[in-house]
């Protein structure tokens, strides 16, 4: 990927990101179940991280 398409990506995880902590606000409200709502954001955290040391090498 080049950078343009390096930092899409990320403004992408990054929205997605932000929409699923307010998902797992609201079950944490309601006392739902949040794991997997947990494994999400680490999974994102990891690709977020991912795309800022491909950028950061670029």
């Amino acid at each position: 990927m080049d950078r343009k398409q390096l930092e899409a990506k990320l403004l992408e995880l990054k929205s997605d990101y932000i929409r699923i902590q307010g998902d797992l606000d609201k079950m944490e409200a309601v006392g739902g179940q949040v794991s997997p709502i947990e494994q999400q954001l680490e999974r994102l955290e990891g690709e977020i991280s991912a795309i800022n040391d491909q950028l950061a090498s670029k």
